[in-house]
């Protein structure tokens, strides 16, 4: 299939690092890969503490309109916790990460949705509801879109396969600040075979039935260093996992992932990742 002109072209990058400056060193290293867009973290991604970054650092990231960038929100955040103590630190480190987003002109926020931790999933979505949506109505559209990322179905996650979504956006009203972050590691481990060509095309085709392809905003493309159904996240560099390289080129042809980014979170450094980012391209290429 060669339709470039009548579909819109995913750019192809990766998270950066940004230790020594978001974009003196962020970008820089997107450069050195080929990155056409990116992924950052604006606070420690395994902490609570937050910061209101560097002025000259964001205005540098504003500049770069050319490149379509993204945040990932720190990992312990869990709207769904039955601890408020926690809650209570989620939705502030939440709150931060779509300010900062905002102000490094981000196109959204990765949030990863949590789990119930105990009790049911049902429980856990009320909480989610119940926190997450006074958040987003408090924001409106000052800030960029909060993109869920369903997990790998490890625990008493709220979020894992693609049907899994419409419960979660249905606790969220389908809030129109809401959008979605397929990880293609995560979607293996939960049990999506995307490991051919058809398989990630299906995964694909319901994700269009169930959820509609407009709220689809991002795509971390990473292969798996577990099998399929095995709730366990472990990313590994394109091709050498248990998905292979083909299947990615589905997501240069498929009309749910027309235009939508795709981000490596794949093994570095920066040779790993060029090649990972170089493979994405050729796939393109071909599709």
């Amino acid at each position: 299939m060669n339709n470039t002109e009548e579909r819109p072209s995913s750019p192809v990058g990766a998270h950066v690092p940004v230790a020594g400056g978001m974009a003196t060193k962020g970008l820089a290293y997107a450069e050195k890969i080929g990155a056409e867009t990116v992924q950052v973290f604006v606070s420690n991604p395994r902490g609570w503490a937050t910061n209101g970054g560097d002025p000259a650092q964001d205005a540098m990231m504003r500049e770069r309109a050319d490149l379509p960038k993204f945040v990932h929100a720190p990992y312990l955040i869990n709207p769904g916790t039955p601890s408020e103590e926690t809650a209570g630190k989620s939705i502030t480190s939440m709150e931060h990460a779509l300010r900062r987003g905002a102000e490094i002109g981000a196109l959204g926020v990765v949030m990863h949705t949590g789990s119930a931790v105990s009790g049911t999933r049902e429980d856990g979505l009320a909480r989610v509801h119940e926190r997450l949506i006074p958040m987003l109505e408090r924001l409106g559209e000052d800030v960029p879109p909060l993109l869920l990322e369903p997990m790998a179905g490890q625990g008493q996650v709220l979020c894992a396969t693609i049907d899994d979504l419409v419960p979660y956006f249905e606790a969220l009203e389908w809030h129109p600040n809401v959008g979605v972050c397929l990880d293609t590691a995560h979607m293996f481990a939960a049990g999506h075979d995307i490991s051919t060509v058809e398989g990630m095309r299906e995964a694909l085709d319901r994700f269009g039935e169930v959820v509609g392809s407009d709220r689809l905003k991002l795509i971390h493309g990473n292969d798996s260093k577990a099998p399929c159904g095995s709730n366990k996240d472990r990313h590994e560099n394109i091709g050498k996992g248990h998905i292979g390289a083909e299947p990615f080129a589905e997501l240069f042809r498929h009309p749910v992932t027309a235009g939508v980014p795709i981000t490596l979170e794949t093994p570095g450094p920066e040779g790993p990742h060029a090649e990972d980012v170089a493979t994405l391209k050729r796939l393109r290429s071909e599709a």
